[in-house]
């Protein structure tokens, strides 16, 4: 357990997970504190980076069907290939995840695309900017059962 968090600030996390737009005041009193309390410790959480985000999550099939790719890539010299797939992922936002990982591959990564040909072009150009990529095995996502954002804090 992290010595900066308390049990009161892992309760103000699952609650704020699952609704970021929860006031102070409602917070507090599912807590126990009082909602100053509340609004100094999310203020801390924010600044120390434990809370790094807060996004509205969309559904995928709303906006237009997109399809979901599970890519494994196997890389050669990874310590020296690592940082520089990280980077270019940076400016790709359809590349959702990326795990370092072990087993058969070296790095999965969890893709987006609207179409199995958009998947491939994206995965050529991949490659061929990033030449310490010596294979990608896909998997393409049937469906979707379950989508977890929520991290466990207590």
């Amino acid at each position: 357990m992290d010595a900066s968090l308390d049990t009161f600030d892992r309760k103000i996390l699952a609650l704020v997970q699952l609704d970021c737009h929860l006031n102070a005041e409602v917070i507090a009193e599912r807590v126990g504190l009082s909602a100053s309390a509340v609004q100094r410790r999310l203020r801390r959480m924010r600044s120390e980076k434990i809370i790094t985000a807060e996004v509205a999550v969309v559904d995928q099939q709303t906006v237009g069907p997109l399809m979901t790719f599970i890519a494994g890539l196997e890389i050669r010299d990874n310590y020296d290939a690592l940082p520089r797939i990280r980077l270019w992922a940076a400016d790709h936002p359809e590349i959702q995840q990326i795990y370092y990982v072990t087993g058969h591959v070296d790095v999965m990564m969890i893709i987006t695309a609207p179409s199995v040909k958009a998947y491939d072009m994206i995965i050529a150009r991949m490659m061929a900017e990033n030449p310490h990529i010596t294979r990608i095995t896909t998997n393409v996502v049937l469906d979707t059962i379950k989508l977890g954002l929520f991290v466990p804090v207590e």
